[in-house]
C-alpha cells in the first residue's frame, strides 16, 4: 500500500502541471455550463435597466468604497519590506503594494505575477532568493483571515433557519477552516527555524491584514448591494460569500472569475434574489472592487515605469508630455471660449452647422447668456495667461475650469463629456510645471492677435444683432443659423460683454503684476569697483548714462546692462566681468529673463560672443561695423596725410587749441557745452541706449576733449568714453556749433589720436558705422537685405553712408557687430523695438538709481541725522 501511495505521489509530482491544467479545464467546463444555464433564465432587459439606473452619487460612493476595500492589502507589503535588507519610502511601499495587490487580484492568487512585481519593486538591496523567500512566507498568510471566516461560517450553519440553503457546502468551510490552525502550528512549532523572522507579533499582524482584507471585500460587496436596493438579508450573504471565495481560490482560476460568480449567483437565487439582479450585483462588484482599483494600479505602474524610462532618457519624455499637455490646454481654452461666445451670439448655429454640432459635446455649457459671454471672454483672456506660462494662471485655470466643468456636467451629465473634461483636468495637472513665469509680458505679435480676436468677437456679436433687427431690410430670408431668439436677449448679452471687458482688464492686470523686479538699480559705486577689478570694453561706459538696469550674475562676477522693451530684454554689448564665468552667467541671465517672460536680445556684440549665444539658442544678424584706429601706426607724415597736415597747420596758424578738461566742471563750462549741443541737435531729439546724450551726470564721469578758437571760447567738444583697460580709448558725444569752422571734427580726432599715443593706448575706437555692408550680397538673409535697404535709402535721416565714408579716412580695421536674438523671434519686430529703444533717450526713474553720494557727504549726512 505504501509503495502504491509513494508511486502515486511521484507520478503527481512529475505530472503536476498536466494535472493542474486538466483540473482547471474541468472547472472551466463546469463554469461555462452554469453560465449558459444562468443566461437562459436571465432577463437581460432588466439587467440593462439595473446597470444604467444608478445615480452619479451612487457610482461615486461605489468607486470610493471599492478603492478603500483594497487598502488592507497594503499591510502585506509593509511586512515584506521588514524581511528584506534596506529601507524604502512609505510612498514607494504604498504605490508598489497597490500595484502588486490589484494586479494579483485580477491575475490570480499571488503566484509568479506577484513575485515578479515585488522582486522588481523591492529588489534593490536583496538577491532573488531573499525576495522569493520573503514573498513565499507572506503568501502563506494571505488566506489566513478567510480560513478564520470559514470557521465562523461553519458555526452559522448550525443556526436553525439561518443558512439552511448552504449546509451542503460544509466540507468547503471545514477544509478552509483547517488551513489557519495547520499553518499556525507549522510556523510556530514544526518549522520554527525557517520562520524565525516571523515572530508572533508579525504573524498576528499578517492575520489581521488578511481578516481586514476579506472583511473589506465582503463589506464592499454588501454596500454595492445596498446601494442597488437588492432584496436580501445581508447577514445571510456572509456564509455564501465565504463559501464562494474558498471555491474560487480552490479552482485556481485567476481572480476566481466564473467559479466565484456562479456560486454567488446560485446562492443569491436561493436567498430569493432574481438572476438579473444577482448578475448586475456581481458585475458591479467586479467593476468596483477589481477593475477600478486595477485601473488605479495601472496608473501607478505607468507612472513608475514612466519614471524609469524618463530618467533613462534624461527627462525628455516627461518634458514632451508636459509641453503636449500645455499645448492641448491652450487650444482647448481658446476653443471653449470661442464656442461659448458663438453659442451666445448665434444659439441656432450649433444645430444647423454640422461641424459645430460635432464639437459641442467637447466644449463647456452655461444656461445664462450673460454667463456664457462673460465666461467666453474670460476663457480667451485666461488662454493668454496659460500660453504665456504665468504661475498665477495655473490656480486661476483650476478655479475657472473647475466651475465651468462642474456646471457643464450638472446641466446634463454625459459619460463622453465627463471623460473628455477629465482628460482636460488631467492635462492641467500634467502641465503644472509649465507655469513658472512671474508675470505676463505681452509681445507685439500677441497684442495684435488678441486685439483682432477680441474686436472680431465683439464686432461679430454686434453685427449679428443689427443684422437680425427688423429695421434692417433683407432681400433674402435670414439663414436659420444666424437667427437670434429676440432683440431683448441680444441687448442683454451686452451686459455679459461689459462684464467680460472688466474681467479681462482685471485678469490681465493680475497676471502682469509682480512684487519681484528684474535686474537691479544703477549703482555707480558698485559699478566702478567692478570695472576697476575686471576691466571693461568699448561700451562699458554707457552704463553711466543711467538709462540701463543692471543684472549681476555669478555673485557679482559678471554684469549685464540692459533695458526692457515690450517682451525684449535688450543687453548692451558684451557683459563685463570674469570671462571664465561667461557661459554660466549667460545661463543664469536666460533663466532669470525667462522666469519673467522676457527674451534676451544682445545688441552690438562681436563674433567671439556669437559662439556662446548660438549654443544657447540664438540667431543673429549683422547690424554694422565698428572702426578701430591703430594708434601706433597713426602718423601725419607721408602723401596720404597731406590734407590732414594742411588742416592742422591752418588751425594752428589761426590760434585754435586742443585741450582735455577734467571733471568737476563749473556751471559756465557746462552751459557752454549745452549751447553747443543744442546748436548741433538743431531741434532734433537726443538718442539713447547705445548712443550717449547730453546729461551733466554722464559728462561728469570722464574727461572732455574741447577745441577753443583764438578768443579762447569752446566751439566743439568730444566726451571721452573710457574702456577701463590699458589698450583702448574712445569718445562718445562729438558736437560742434553752427559757427564752428569746417574740419573741426578732424582737428579733434587727430589731437585725440596723438593724445592716445602719448598715453600709451594701442587702439582708438572710432565708433559704429550702423548697417555698414549689411545685406550687400544677393545671398544674404532677407532680414539683413531689408536692413540694407534702410542703409542705402535713408541717408537723409541717419547719414549712415556718410558716417562710414568719413571714418574710413582713419580706421585701420573694421570689426563686424551683430544683434543676437532668440530663435523663432520676429526679426522685423525685434529690429523695430531696437530702433524705438535707440531713437529716444529714456533715463531711469529715481527709484531705479542708487544715489551716487561721495563718502565725505555720507559722513556729513550721518552726523546731521545723529544731531537730529
Amino acid at each position: 500500500m505504501k509503495e502504491k501511495f509513494a508511486k502515486l505521489v511521484t507520478w503527481f509530482q512529475q505530472n503536476s502541471t498536466k494535472v493542474k491544467i486538466i483540473f482547471v479545464v474541468f472547472v472551466l467546463a463546469f463554469v461555462v455550463y452554469e453560465v449558459i444555464s444562468i443566461g437562459t433564465t436571465t432577463d437581460f432587459g432588466a439587467l440593462k435597466d439595473n446597470l444604467t439606473s444608478q445615480s452619479p452619487e451612487n457610482i461615486i460612493i461605489m468607486i470610493v468604497v471599492g478603492l478603500l476595500a483594497v487598502t488592507p492589502m497594503l499591510i502585506y507589503d509593509f511586512v515584506i519590506v521588514k524581511l528584506l535588507p534596506g529601507t524604502f519610502p512609505t510612498s514607494h511601499i504604498i504605490a508598489s503594494g497597490w500595484i502588486t495587490n490589484t494586479f494579483t487580484n485580477i491575475g490570480g492568487f499571488g503566484g509568479v505575477l506577484g513575485a515578479s512585481l515585488r522582486a522588481n519593486f523591492y529588489g534593490k538591496n536583496a538577491d532573488h532568493k531573499q525576495i522569493l523567500l520573503a514573498i513565499s512566507k507572506i503568501a502563506l498568510f494571505l488566506v489566513s483571515g478567510l480560513s478564520i471566516y470559514c470557521l465562523v461560517g461553519l458555526v452559522t450553519l448550525t443556526i436553525p433557519g439561518f443558512a439552511d440553503h448552504f449546509r451542503n457546502y460544509w466540507p468547503w468551510l471545514l477544509a478552509g477552516g483547517l488551513y489557519f490552525p495547520i499553518l499556525f502550528f507549522v510556523t510556530k512549532w514544526k518549522s520554527k527555524t525557517l520562520f524565525e523572522d516571523l515572530p508572533l507579533k508579525r504573524e498576528l499582524l499578517l492575520v489581521l491584514a488578511s481578516l481586514l482584507e476579506w472583511a473589506f471585500a465582503f463589506g464592499c460587496f454588501i454596500i454595492i448591494g445596498v446601494l442597488m436596493n437588492e432584496p436580501v438579508d445581508v447577514a445571510k450573504v456572509f456564509p455564501l460569500f465565504v463559501i464562494a471565495s474558498v471555491i474560487g481560490i480552490a479552482s485556481m482560476v485567476p481572480g476566481g472569475v466564473g467559479t466565484f460568480d456562479v456560486v454567488m449567483i446560485l446562492g443569491l437565487e436561493a436567498l430569493g434574489v432574481p438572476t438579473d439582479l444577482s448578475v448586475a450585483w456581481l458585475l458591479f462588484y467586479r467593476i468596483f472592487y477589481y477593475i477600478i482599483p486595477f485601473a488605479a494600479g495601472l496608473l501607478f505602474f505607468v507612472q513608475k515605469a514612466g519614471k524609469k524610462f524618463n530618467d533613462y532618457l534624461e527627462g525628455l519624455p516627461q518634458l514632451f508630455l508636459q509641453k503636449l499637455a500645455h499645448r492641448f490646454l491652450v487650444i482647448f481654452v481658446y476653443f471653449a471660449g470661442l464656442m461659448l461666445i458663438i453659442s451666445a451670439a448665434i444659439p441656432n448655429a450649433i444645430y444647423h452647422l454640422p461641424l459645430l454640432y460635432k464639437l459641442a459635446p467637447f466644449s463647456l455649457f452655461f444656461v445664462s447668456q450673460i454667463t456664457m459671454i462673460a465666461f467666453g471672454f474670460l476663457l480667451l483672456g485666461l488662454a493668454r495667461g496659460i500660453e504665456s506660462k504665468v504661475t498665477k494662471a495655473y490656480v486661476t485655470t483650476i478655479v475657472v475650469l473647475g466651475c465651468a466643468i462642474f456646471n457643464t456636467l450638472a446641466q446634463g451629465f454625459s459619460i463622453k463629456a465627463a471623460i473628455f473634461l477629465g482628460i482636460v483636468l488631467f492635462c492641467v495637472y500634467l502641465a503644472r510645471n509649465e507655469f513658472y513665469r512671474e508675470k505676463l509680458v505681452y509681445t507685439w505679435s500677441k497684442i495684435i492677435f488678441d486685439s483682432v480676436l477680441f474686436i472680431a468677437c465683439i464686432a461679430g456679436y454686434a453685427l449679428i444683432g443689427i443684422y437680425n433687427s427688423p429695421k434692417v431690410p433683407h432681400h433674402k430670408k435670414i439663414p436659420d443659423y444666424l437667427l437670434i431668439p429676440s432683440e431683448h436677449v441680444w441687448i442683454t448679452g451686452f451686459i455679459g460683454v461689459a462684464i467680460a471687458i472688466i474681467s479681462l482688464i482685471i485678469i490681465f492686470y493680475y497676471f502682469s503684476m509682480t512684487n519681484t523686479t528684474i535686474g537691479e538699480p544703477f549703482d555707480a559705486k558698485r559699478l566702478r569697483a567692478h570695472l576697476a577689478k575686471y576691466k571693461g570694453n568699448e561700451v562699458s561706459h554707457t552704463m553711466f548714462m543711467r538709462d540701463k538696469l543692471l543684472f549681476w550674475a555669478k555673485d557679482d562676477k559678471m554684469v549685464f546692462p540692459f533695458r526692457l522693451k515690450a517682451d525684449k530684454m535688450v543687453i548692451m554689448g558684451e557683459p563685463v566681468g570674469d570671462k571664465a564665468y561667461l557661459e554660466d552667467a549667460l545661463e543664469e541671465l536666460m533663466i532669470y529673463a525667462d522666469k519673467f517672460g522676457y527674451r534676451p536680445v544682445f545688441y552690438e556684440v562681436d563674433v567671439d560672443m556669437l559662439a556662446f549665444l548660438h549654443d544657447h539658442g540664438f540667431d543673429f544678424m549683422k547690424i554694422g561695423e565698428e572702426g578701430f584706429v591703430s594708434l601706433p601706426e597713426f602718423t601725419l607724415t607721408g602723401k596720404k596725410r597731406k590734407g590732414e597736415r594742411a588742416l592742422m597747420n591752418k588751425f594752428e596758424r589761426e590760434g585754435y587749441t586742443f585741450e582735455i578738461i577734467e571733471p568737476d566742471y563749473d556751471e559756465r563750462t557746462i552751459q557752454r557745452l549745452r549751447d553747443i549741443s543744442d546748436d548741433w541737435l538743431d531741434g532734433r531729439s537726443e538718442k539713447g541706449f547705445s548712443l550717449g546724450y547730453f546729461d551733466v551726470y554722464y559728462l561728469e564721469q570722464a574727461p572732455i576733449a574741447i577745441a577753443r578758437n583764438a578768443e579762447g571760447e569752446i566751439i566743439a567738444f568730444a566726451s571721452m568714453m573710457p574702456c577701463y583697460n590699458d589698450e583702448m580709448t574712445s569718445i562718445d558725444l562729438m558736437r560742434y556749433g553752427k559757427d564752428a569752422p569746417s574740419g573741426i571734427m578732424d582737428f579733434l580726432f587727430i589731437n585725440l589720436f596723438q593724445k592716445g599715443q602719448e598715453d600709451g593706448y594701442q587702439i582708438f575706437n572710432a565708433g559704429m558705422a550702423p548697417l555698414s555692408n549689411v545685406g550687400a550680397s544677393q545671398f544674404a538673409f532677407l532680414g539683413e537685405r531689408l536692413a540694407g535697404l534702410v542703409y542705402r535709402y535713408s541717408q537723409g535721416f541717419y547719414g549712415f553712408q556718410g558716417l562710414r565714408n568719413y571714418k574710413s579716412k582713419y580706421v585701420t580695421t573694421w570689426v563686424q557687430k551683430f544683434v543676437a536674438f532668440r530663435k523663432r523671434s520676429s526679426i522685423a519686430f525685434t529690429m523695430l523695438q531696437l530702433m524705438a529703444l535707440v531713437e529716444k533717450k529714456r533715463p531711469l526713474s529715481r527709484e531705479q538709481i542708487v544715489e551716487d553720494i561721495p563718502d565725505e557727504d555720507i559722513e556729513i549726512i550721518a552726523e546731521s541725522e545723529e544731531m537730529k
